[in-house]
């Protein structure tokens, strides 16, 4: 049985920094493309950041560009989302996902298997 588990959320000010954890269970890692989405109340869940099998292409929605790093440990079973500078407009829960289908990260949510239950990210301005 697959399971991801996310941890490392919590409250921020503005101009901070957060690292959101996931890691992954039950099915070969190293052969997932993992994604990180977001969604904030009355909005749909939002891609943030995919990474591919090998880690070695990765993948931002614009917003957060030069601000988020997505990366991944295949030894671990973990993949990590590094957010620096963040804004109030990153507040979210935030959810990681894998897909076992594709070898690189999608930006569709409905490409991804699996998910994880999400962390609360806050940031205050």
């Amino acid at each position: 049985q697959v399971q991801l588990v996310e941890s490392g959320g919590g409250l921020v000010q503005a101009g901070g920094s957060l690292r959101l954890f996931c890691a992954a269970s039950g099915r070969t890692f190293n052969r997932a493309a993992m994604g990180w989405f977001r969604q904030a109340p009355g909005k749909e869940r939002e891609f943030v950041a995919a990474i591919s099998w090998s880690g070695a292409r990765t993948y931002y929605l614009d917003s957060v560009k030069g601000r988020f790093t997505i990366s991944r440990d295949n030894a671990k079973n973990t993949v990590t989302l590094q957010m620096n500078s963040l804004k109030p407009e990153d507040t979210a829960v935030y959810y990681c996902a894998a897909d076992w289908d594709h070898w690189f990260g999608s930006r569709v949510p409905d490409e991804y298997d699996y998910w994880g239950q999400g962390t609360q990210v806050t940031v205050s301005s």
